[in-house]
């Protein structure tokens, strides 16, 4: 009987890159397949053709073609480098970090989205909180279905937009009432499957939410992606900014180095309606400005405690897209401090 594509299909997904925690067929580093007769030829994409992994992979599919396919099989395996890969097009990830939820970490991310593409920037944003998706809600796009494409015989998601921003979340493929129970190479899977898997097109700007914590994705995200720096969410409080001071140390390990950019201050301080340059610091002072100077970054920017803030967010339109808005102001500078540290790196 001859041997079918699918059958080399199926095969191949036996082979982890584990590196990537997932298998090479949903990583889509399959770039041909062709048969003739008991002779298979196939082409694997690799970020860098060092990489000690090509290698590995090489073997492994060797390996498991002959297991499953017959030992009279010839195999050859091609390695290329990925010089247009499904992120090419994006010149600027930004990862948005936090050590605890409550923070507003989805807030500050939607929010940043926003203020960049005022600015004159392609942006798009990225829900990576696999546990807690909340930017459908807040761009107004909650139930929204990413249409699918096929491409060279691979799927591809097409992000949703609103406001001019290119929009991806986990919780566009989950019902709302749906608690979801992942293991780490679960979340790990979706998290690839939504930056690879998907036509971000050209981007100035791909703004990552990213869960709370040092977990698995954050692992994965500075192993496996060019991230071109993070950004710190913390509110004044000291437990706060312990906690993200532990999210900032783990991108700080030699094998993880990510730019830190800077930090930005949610729920600063309030400024009553009537007298709006009276403030009051509510949650206390000077965590956040500790924490930068041992970090050796800047505070970016302090966001205000306003009421509008929540009730924008729930009505599906950020309170950026008001223009007269104090908070939004802040975050328009915020904005331009980071697109002018990014392009000093």
């Amino acid at each position: 009987m001859a041997i079918t594509k699918q059958q080399v299909v199926d095969a191949l997904k036996e082979v982890i890159f584990f590196k990537k925690q997932d298998n090479i067929v949903n990583l889509n580093m399959i770039q041909d397949i062709s048969i003739k007769g008991n002779d298979i030829k196939v082409t694997i994409i690799f970020e860098k053709l060092d990489d000690p992994s090509v290698g590995i992979i090489y073997n492994s599919v060797v390996k498991t073609l002959k297991e499953k396919l017959g030992e009279d099989v010839t195999v050859d395996v091609k390695p290329v480098a990925d010089d247009k890969g499904p992120l090419s097009g994006v010149k600027n990830i930004i990862a948005v970090i936090s050590g605890k939820g409550g923070v507003g970490k989805s807030t500050v991310s939607a929010n940043l989205a926003i203020a960049l593409s005022k600015a004159g920037n392609k942006v798009g944003i990225l829900d990576a909180d696999v546990l807690g998706p909340s930017v459908p809600i807040m761009f107004g796009v909650e139930g929204g279905q990413p249409s699918v494409v096929e491409r060279n015989g691979k799927p591809v998601l097409i992000p949703l937009e609103n406001y001019g921003i290119k929009i991806l979340s986990i919780g566009f493929f989950v019902k709302p009432e749906q608690a979801l129970m992942w293991r780490g190479s679960m979340a790990n899977s979706a998290f690839n499957q939504l930056m690879t898997d998907s036509d971000w097109g050209d981007l100035d700007f791909l703004v990552i939410d990213m869960p709370p914590g040092t977990g698995d994705i954050q692992l994965t995200l500075a192993q496996n992606y060019n991230i071109r720096g993070a950004v710190l969410v913390t509110t004044p409080q000291k437990v706060a900014a312990a906690d993200v001071r532990r999210a900032a140390m783990m991108y700080r390990q030699d094998k993880l180095t990510i730019p830190l950019l800077g930090v930005i201050e949610n729920m600063a301080y309030f400024s009553p309606a009537d007298n709006p340059d009276k403030k009051y610091y509510i949650f206390g002072q000077g965590a956040s400005d500790s924490l930068a100077n041992e970090l050796n970054i800047k505070v970016l920017g302090r966001i205000p405690i306003e009421e509008k803030v929540t009730e924008t967010g729930d009505t599906g339109m950020p309170i950026t897209m008001v223009d007269n808005s104090p908070v939004t102001k802040e975050f328009i500078n915020i904005a331009q401090k980071i697109t002018n540290l990014v392009d000093k790196l």
